[in-house]
């Protein structure tokens, strides 16, 4: 273990960093960069000042980290540019300390910052044309690495001015970096001096072991591999407490050029791809590099290690053995290691066990979930004020972001899109995804697509199956810019028409027919100039009928006419209310008559919410993806703010909720989407131009959205058929069985009672329309609120497309409620009114109206009556309708009967 305290020449060290390294360091660099002034002394004074006035103070900043993006216990994925997992002091084996030590700064624990032997041999080599040297101590290499790294966390892109031209980050980055490592020239000399200053007050502020650590931890083991135990991990597949000699003389020689001596190439350290050790067919080695490995002849020459155990050991990465061997030669010089172990170690072969760590979303097990977090920290300010700072965040900060995802939930999700739906289909952009949240909490649970995640566009354009884009996502947070909603977007209508007090009840004409003109108070009214028609579904010619009807049967022409009766204003701002906009993120306005069924682009995700805040009792809580977020202390840092807040009265909601379960009850368009596992669900379906289906569903403690269709063009998704099932039917069992898995984990309560007032029945005044034609009398009433039957013909004059009556009879009746009409039969007639006429008189008078069968009834005799008789009444009465073959009774008087 390497010692803490300083000794006493390591005091003096001090001292002369302190006191006398400016004169040193002056004449040093003064006779380096200067030599024709070396001995004037005001040349030694003024590079002495230079030191002096330099910056002395330079604290490491945090270093940088993988931030990690966890799913309950399990990592998610993982972002970085600096692979590293720091380790305290004690987890790092000591026989590491010692082989960094040995091979870059023996002096380490006698020296007070900077090694002035080290240094100067290194300076006047330098200066003399001999090979360059670096002679800087650790704490120098310290101070380097803090610097670089300081480069890498702050580089920005700048924009070009009249009088210094344009840098990318890479650009800003890489100029950055290079002036905190320069070594040529005076400037190379400057930042040498800088470097020194650093260290020396660096040893002020920290102890030998602190620093050292410090080293080990931010130090580049090639690539972006930072830090001893990363590098353990990855290249031996080992923790930093767990090296072996060998393995430590290996990562101790990478420092010196990380890239150079990395040991995860397919050939080894020689990056060309030549090959380093060539055996010839007795088992010796030809054209080997003799520098590179002479320690390892000495051993054979010396009978210490045999031919094999010379090829073996240096067979494959022979700069690192070469490397290796020097780190393990200095280890034995200064006691660290017997000549034993060195031995051991020397004809061991460099044996990497290549342990990646995995980064992106791409390899993520939800890959797109995984990146809808990532596109809320790259664009949400909680991870920063702009976008340099939230990539930091994501790549450097060390975070550690706990989602919302449910593995239980989202495994479900994917199962059953795996299980309905193809990466792709030929001949079309075919695309699926669905999404469940939590309705109570806006927590999103699950995100699956039908597609392979990638973020090479190269990929996604040569084969349909990938897609970088999140479907459930808008063009913020995914890359889509949404999907036409179709039918699901009638909910904002439904409650729009609940908020302004109408029943669900009410009697509407839904007939197909022209489309209202429409009232817009924001943008101005739509008016339909050229009589145009939406139809329904299937061609429906619709019905009178109720938006409880027109819910369950998700009726175009009802809607409409439900529409023409509120403000489209009105409509758009409920949309916004519930958290919906276009997928551009721009507010919905609803300028056409086809916006209220669902022209309009939207995401799965903002309709998820809108749903689930009706499931929610009016409650609106925006969705998120993440619950918590903690910096690499520990520390707790702001999350992205989402609330929850009263969107609805929960009157209106529970209304709502009612028409809406209706849609996934038996009959409704829904019921092939319910789970049917006991759970109360609501829901609407939704198409578009037969392009886009949707499903969306919930209970009241979970929502889940379906969306199958085409993410660019429009294709027929009901004429096209995968796994013995149309495209469009794909939204049923998907929405379903993922409705189903949340509900197993969630539950869902009963919904609560509508409210009366919102279910009342009106009544209206009902026409008289007999007499009228068929047709005209079923406007008529239909105009006026009521539903039409036509009942079996009855005894009239009238003909078949006649009413001879109606059930119930002129005068009020609930709207919407059933009128029969009945058509005359044409062999009907009226009895006449005969009474007081004598009976010959009656008689002819009943014939010529086209009764023939009549007859006698009842006779009163009575003295005064005419001696033919008199008619007294009729059976049936007069003014009855009745056949023209039925018995007709006369009741008369007579003087004699």
């Amino acid at each position: 273990m390497p010692e803490n305290k300083r000794t006493a020449s390591g005091a003096l060290g001090g001292i002369v960093g302190l006191v006398g390294l400016s004169a040193v360091a002056g004449l040093l660099v003064t006779a380096a960069v200067t030599p024709a002034i070396a001995v004037s002394g005001a040349a030694a004074s003024s590079a002495i000042t230079v030191f002096d006035n330099m910056p002395s103070y330079l604290k490491p900043d945090e270093l940088m980290q993988p931030t990690t993006l966890m799913a309950g216990d399990r990592v998610l994925a993982k972002f970085y540019d600096q692979n590293r997992s720091p380790v305290t002091f004690d987890q790092v084996n000591p026989v590491m300390y010692d082989a960094i030590l040995s091979s870059e700064d023996p002096r380490y624990y006698q020296h007070g910052g900077v090694d002035l032997i080290g240094t100067t041999r290194a300076l006047l080599s330098n200066a003399s044309g001999g090979e360059t040297q670096g002679g800087s101590s650790i704490s120098q290499q310290y101070v380097k690495n803090v610097l670089v790294q300081r480069c890498e966390r702050d580089a920005k892109a700048v924009e070009a001015t009249d009088t210094t031209p344009a840098m990318t980050r890479d650009e800003a980055l890489q100029k950055c970096a290079l002036e905190a490592v320069q070594s040529d020239g005076a400037a190379g000399y400057q930042r040498k001096l800088q470097e020194m200053r650093y260290a020396i007050q660096l040893e002020k502020e920290y102890t030998k072991d602190q620093i050292l650590l410090g080293y080990l931890n931010i130090a580049n083991f090639g690539g972006t591999t930072y830090g001893i135990d990363a590098a353990a991990r990855y290249y031996f597949n080992t923790p930093a407490a767990n090296l072996s000699v060998g393995q430590a003389a290996v990562l101790a020689g990478m420092v010196q050029n990380p890239n150079r001596f990395r040991i995860d190439r397919p050939e080894g350290s020689i990056s060309d791809g030549e090959t380093a050790w060539n055996k010839a067919p007795d088992g010796s080695i030809d054209d080997v590099d003799q520098s590179t490995i002479q320690a390892l002849y000495t051993l054979r020459d010396n009978g210490e290690i045999t031919q094999e155990q010379l090829v073996n050991a240096a067979d494959g990465y022979s700069e690192t053995k070469g490397r290796q061997l020097y780190v393990l030669s200095r280890m034995e010089v200064d006691g660290k290691i017997t000549h034993e172990q060195y031995v051991a170690a020397a004809i061991e072969p460099i044996t990497p066990k290549i342990t990646p760590t995995s980064q992106g979303c791409a390899s993520s097990a939800a890959p797109y979930y995984c990146q809808y977090v990532v596109s809320t920290i790259l664009n949400d300010p909680a991870f920063g004020t702009d976008t340099d700072d939230r990539v930091r965040a994501l790549r450097q900060d060390g975070l550690t972001i706990q989602t919302t995802l449910d593995w239980r939930v989202q495994d479900a999700a994917q199962n059953a899109m795996n299980a309905y739906t193809p990466a792709s289909i030929d001949g079309m952009n075919f695309g699926s995804t669905v999404v469940n949240l939590e309705s109570k909490t806006g927590r999103i649970l699950a995100i699956a697509q039908n597609t392979k995640f990638t973020q090479d566009p190269g990929q996604a354009e040569s084969d349909p199956s990938y897609n970088s884009v999140i479907f459930a996502g808008d063009s913020t947070n995914g890359g889509s810019i949404g999907f036409n909603a179709g039918s699901t977007f009638k909910l904002f209508t439904l409650v729009d028409w609940l908020q302004t007090g109408h029943s669900l009840n009410e009697t509407l004409n839904g007939r197909i027919g022209p489309v209202p003109n429409m009232t817009n108070s924001c943008t101005g009214n739509y008016v339909n100039k050229n009589n145009d028609r939406i139809n329904n579904f299937g061609n429906d010619g619709g019905y009178v009928g109720t938006p409880m009807m027109f819910t369950r049967d998700s009726l175009n022409t009802g809607y409409l006419q439900m529409a023409a009766q509120l403000d489209l204003c009105d409509i758009a701002k409920t949309a916004k209310k519930l958290g919906v906009t276009r997928g551009d993120g721009s507010d919905i306005t609803m300028q056409y008559a086809n916006n209220v069924i669902g022209s309009d682009n939207v995401s799965p995700i903002a309709m998820a919410g809108a749903y689930a805040t009706v499931a929610n009792g009016g409650t609106l809580c925006q969705p998120k993806v993440i619950d918590k977020v903690t910096d690499s202390s520990g520390a707790e840092r702001a999350i992205p703010e989402r609330t929850c807040s009263a969107a609805l009265t929960p009157e209106v909601s529970a209304t709502a909720a009612y028409a809406l379960q209706g849609v996934m009850a038996r009959g409704g368009t829904g019921a092939r989407g319910n789970p049917g596992d006991g759970t109360p669900v609501l829901g609407k379906t939704g198409t578009h131009e037969e392009w886009q289906t949707w499903m969306i569903e919930s209970s009241t403690n979970t929502t889940t959205a379906a969306w199958v269709g085409n993410y660019e063009g429009s294709v027929n998704v009901f004429k096209k058929f995968w796994g013995g099932r149309a495209l469009s039917d794909i939204r049923y069992p998907l929405a379903a069985d993922v409705q189903r898995a949340s509900d197993d984990f969630y539950g869902g309560d009963r919904f609560p009672d509508p409210s009366s007032n919102l279910l009342r029945t009106q009544m209206r005044d009902l026409p008289n329309v007999v007499g009228q034609s068929i047709s005209d009398a079923t406007s008529t009433l239909q105009n006026a609120g009521f539903r039409v039957s036509v009942g079996d013909p009855v005894d009239s004059p009238s003909g078949p497309d006649t009413v001879a009556a109606q059930n119930p009879g002129a005068g009020s009746a609930p709207a919407g409620s059933q009128i029969t009409l009945s058509p005359g039969n044409g062999q009907g007639a009226t009895v006449p009114n005969v009474g007081g006429q004598t009976v010959p008189a009656a008689q002819a008078a009943l014939n010529a109206a086209g009764f023939t069968n009549v007859s006698i009834g009842a006779c009163q005799p009575e003295g005064n009556a005419p001696n033919e008789g008199q008619v007294t009444a009729t059976n049936p009465a007069a003014g009855t309708a009745t056949n023209k073959s039925a018995a007709i009774a006369l009741s008369i008087v007579a003087k004699k009967c």
